[in-house]
């Protein structure tokens, strides 16, 4: 792709991850729980989905869509129901504790990158910008596969950068967090339930 294509899709890429979001909001948690070392699977999770959401946007469902608008309401109520669930296991952990590594509360790496996963791909509001923006930048004229790399790329990398940065800023702040107590729990994990139940209205 051009050089002046690539770089207005940076952009919009940006502005993307900066944007709250689901797995934005899953580093920050995961980074003050269990610290940013953990968190990497967290991070790594929702790459891989953000991954297939993307290759999935580009080769097709945006046709998909089109032909059986049904697709899109099922695909908001289960993004929906599966942020309601994240924010009530968010909203029953543990409270945050200052605490060394070796007493942080326990999570299995898979456990992690699974809950970073399904959050990517479970995002409606995800799916639809890929969707939507894709087939902006996309040239007929060149390898669909080889645009499909550069973008994909572009936009994981930026990802993962700004989400660790969530979670390492989330993990420096790990003792106001723990005055806090549970409720920084119930925050976030409210936080969680609030989207999942508006996201299936607001599409």
């Amino acid at each position: 792709m051009s050089i002046d294509t690539w770089l207005i899709f940076l952009i919009a890429a940006i502005g993307l991850s900066f944007t709250p979001g689901p797995n934005g909001l899953l580093a920050l948690t995961h980074g003050a729980i269990y610290g940013v070392r953990r968190t990497v699977f967290t991070v790594l999770g929702g790459a891989l989905g953000f991954l297939i959401v993307i290759a999935v946007s580009m080769f097709g469902v945006g046709a998909l869509l089109l032909v059986v608008p049904e697709v899109l309401t099922v695909l908001k109520w289960v993004g929906g129901a599966y942020l309601v669930f994240l924010g009530v296991m968010v909203w029953r952990a543990p409270a945050i504790a200052v605490s060394s590594s070796a007493e942080r509360p326990s999570a299995s790496g898979w456990s992690l990158f699974h809950q970073g996963l399904l959050a990517a791909v479970t995002n409606p509001k995800g799916i639809l910008f890929f969707v939507a923006f894709l087939p902006q930048f996309i040239d007929p004229d060149r390898d669909l596969v080889l645009q499909f790399v550069i973008m994909a790329s572009t936009f994981i990398v930026i990802e993962i950068v700004f989400e660790l940065v969530v979670a390492a800023l989330s993990q420096s702040l790990q003792p106001k967090l723990a005055r806090a107590g549970r409720w920084f729990n119930r925050a976030t994990g409210g936080l969680f339930i609030v989207i999942g139940v508006l996201l299936p209205w607001q599409l």
